[in-house]
């Protein structure tokens, strides 16, 4: 059976790199990933954000299933000016205030926040086939047993399981930051790596003193070392670049044409996630298992552009939206021993195909009782079937809904 490799960005912006024409960043491992394969220009994530976004990845069905519409948080508005900073920041009316001590949500209640184990995971379900499982950077499925990576089908991580953390120490000589004038920028850094923003092997808090971005890298690449002679599926969501912006700074000075500092660290970010990328993809080329290895990269999501760093252009909107810039992601994918080179598939797809898809090229079936909203899409790929493989894509998050179907797509605000 072939190897499994799913890579993913975090707000990663559809034209913040060269997969798609000129770029402020160049990004020529990504780029080799469609050039060997297939570049996807109408991919779509089915939420705007990242955790609702991953749910859906990872089950291959829509997140409101079960029940994970929204993002799972470690605290909620206190007060009636926490809750509108919230609402500003969020576009969802989906927040509480909690007026009443009483109505504030208990420790208890927030642990329970996460992926449901009635979840099949992609992890899971191959595990049960004989592939070894393993991912490295961020979860952001549930912070508390029994949502952990360990308990959902990973057989080893490496990584942090909240929704950011640090790249490195801020007082590293050797790196830029890039402070944000939001309301939750003192919490990123003050957080810093303590809790679920701390990195862990196995759930055991280690001291991480590399850049994030490569260590996460390094660290897939070990795994797929030890696992050369059998079938693995190695999951290696990146949280670059989501806030907080650090990058290396012998990467800023790359951009220093850019007049925007806060910008130069932003593509900096990318270009270090890029050469991050190119080491796994390298590693599957020293160990001989390219060929045989069906790779896939996209992002959680569109560029965050409350960053200030991204607009998206020419889509509109970006992060929090159902515009095209919200949910439009970069996606290619690689397959030699299956796919030619240099194509370019132009019906909508979807990130919850990945699941069926990958279970097709792994020979094994799709799990029973339960309704699967993906498709398998090697058959469209291969010119086995044509036309578009859905019918329409839907989304939901609170009183927001969309719906594309063919050339058409509308948004309803309820």
């Amino acid at each position: 059976p072939p190897n499994l490799v799913l890579i993913l960005a975090d707000d990663l912006g559809k034209y913040d790199l060269s997969l798609y024409g000129p770029a402020p960043v160049q990004t020529p491992h990504i780029d080799s990933i469609a050039r060997r394969g297939v570049r996807f220009p109408e991919a779509y994530v089915t939420s705007p954000i990242c955790s609702p976004s991953r749910a859906a990845l990872l089950t291959g069905r829509y997140q409101q299933r079960f029940g994970h519409e929204h993002q799972p948080h470690e605290r909620y508005p206190r007060n009636r000016l926490e809750y509108l900073a919230f609402q500003y920041f969020f576009d969802t009316e989906e927040w509480i205030v909690a007026d009443d001590k009483r109505e504030y949500p208990r420790p208890a209640d927030i642990r329970r926040q996460g992926l449901p184990p009635s979840e099949i995971t992609l992890a899971e379900w191959l595990r049960k086939f004989g592939y070894r499982t393993g991912i490295f950077g961020k979860w952001h499925l549930g912070y508390h047993a029994p949502s952990l990576p360990l308990q959902m089908g990973f057989d080893h991580h490496y990584g942090f399981y909240e929704a950011y953390s640090l790249y490195a120490d801020p007082d590293d000589p050797r790196i830029v930051n890039q402070r944000h004038d939001d309301f939750s920028d003192p919490y990123i850094w003050g957080k810093g790596r303590t809790g679920g923003a701390a990195i862990r092997v196995n759930d055991s808090i280690v001291d991480e003193a590399g850049y994030l971005t490569y260590r996460i890298a390094e660290e897939a690449c070990r795994f797929i070392q030890d696992h050369e002679h059998e079938p693995f599926f190695l999951y290696v969501p990146f949280s670059a670049p989501h806030t907080p912006f650090q990058a290396p700074r012998e990467l800023v000075d790359r951009f220093g044409q850019v007049a925007d500092p806060n910008k130069q660290t932003y593509y900096a970010m990318i270009a270090a996630l890029d050469e991050a990328v190119g080491s796994i993809v390298g590693q599957l080329r020293k160990s001989g298992l390219d060929d045989n290895t069906l790779l896939v990269f996209l992002s959680d999501n569109g560029g965050a552009t409350y960053t200030k760093a991204t607009s998206n252009a020419p889509l509109k909107g970006g992060k929090f939206t159902f515009f095209e810039g919200g949910i439009n992601v970069p996606m290619a994918w690689q397959w030699p021993d299956r796919l030619p080179p240099g194509g370019n598939y132009n019906q909508p797809v979807s990130a919850l195909d990945l699941f069926p898809t990958f279970c097709a090229a792994a020979g094994i079936p799709l799990p029973p009782g339960r309704e699967i909203d993906g498709i398998d899409l090697l058959p469209f790929l291969e010119g086995r079937r044509s036309g578009p493989p859905h019918e329409a894509l839907y989304w939901r998050s609170g009183y927001l809904q969309a719906i594309r179907s063919g050339p058409w797509k509308m948004i309803v605000d309820s």
